[in-house]
């Protein structure tokens, strides 16, 4: 006999919300990945530990980064001072969070300034290509071969030394290879049918390259920003250690780095505190920006 196919026989189309498989944003797989990445989870927990310890640490000490102490001299580790004192008989745990705050700062407003200039000097190049794209090209070539160092020295002739143009002078040379990996990604991502859509719209050109090709390119710029603020700190700590950084009394990490090095053979402290936490933030730094670049980076994705 055969069955007879009824309603109660057949199966509920009715399916249920536990049933359903929710679909996930590229944000939200690429959080996934660099949440297994442990290193990087490492990299980014020091990095917020650090800069807290950072800008809180001066605010409840007892000591200021400034505080002459010439009795005291310099003297090693002890219960007053974890960290020691200079040869002034200043706080060295104070002056090395103080410091921090200027490298950190110097690392992310520098950044800041070749992520803006850079991205948009990329995109525009790769988007109008042709002549306008190789004259845009031919001066970053002309930038890239000048001297850093000496590029900074003219500066400062001219300008005098402050902190503010320390940020512009790291800042308008780190922007160059930005610009160039922007280019790019633009010139791919402009080949693609959205972008031939929105040109057959009508959309302005302005309107194309910043709200429909920069948003799609923000992986790798989110990456290589996350690789140039340790760029930009060793740029500092190398300034600060031929004495073009941060002046007196004011400290950074090279400008520590530095006092420590002539005094090492004395002094230990001085050089091995604030050259072992320059160098674990680095190593932070670098281990959170090789997470990303896996994380952000679709074709890493097994599924």
């Amino acid at each position: 006999m055969t069955a007879s196919l009824s309603p109660s026989n057949l199966p509920s189309a009715t399916v249920t919300p536990e049933q359903l498989e929710h679909g996930t944003s590229l944000w939200r797989d690429a959080w996934h990945r660099l949440a297994k990445n442990k290193l990087a989870l490492f990299g980014g927990v020091t990095i917020v530990v650090l800069g807290l310890a950072c800008v809180v640490g001066p605010l409840l000490s007892s000591y200021s980064y400034e505080q002459i102490n010439l009795a005291l001299g310099a003297s090693a580790p002890g219960a007053q001072h974890w960290l020691g004192t200079d040869t002034l008989g200043r706080d060295q745990l104070v002056r090395i969070l103080v410091g921090g705050r200027i490298s950190i700062g110097v690392g992310l407003c520098a950044t800041f300034v070749a992520l803006t200039i850079g991205v948009v000097y990329g995109a525009v190049s790769g988007f109008f290509g042709g002549k306008v794209d190789a004259c845009m090209m031919r001066i970053v070539d002309i930038m890239y071969a000048l001297p850093f160092t000496i590029f900074v020295i003219l500066l400062m002739v001219f300008f005098g030394r402050n902190i503010v143009l320390l940020f512009v002078a790291i800042g308008a040379v780190e922007w160059l290879t930005m610009s160039r990996i922007v280019r790019g990604q633009i010139q791919s991502l402009k080949k693609m049918e959205f972008i031939e859509a929105a040109q057959a719209m009508g959309l302005g050109k302005r309107r194309i390259i910043f709200r429909h090709m920069i948003p799609n390119i923000l992986g790798p710029i989110i990456v290589y920003t996350t690789l140039t603020i340790p760029a930009v700190m060793l740029l500092e700590a190398f300034l600060s250690f031929l004495g073009l950084g941060v002046q007196p009394p004011l400290s950074s990490w090279g400008v520590l780095i530095k006092d420590g090095a002539e005094k090492m053979e004395e002094f230990w402290w001085l050089l091995v505190f604030p050259g072992t936490i320059f160098s674990l933030t680095l190593f932070s730094l670098n281990f959170l920006g090789d997470g990303l670049r896996d994380a952000l980076d679709v074709r890493s994705a097994k599924d």
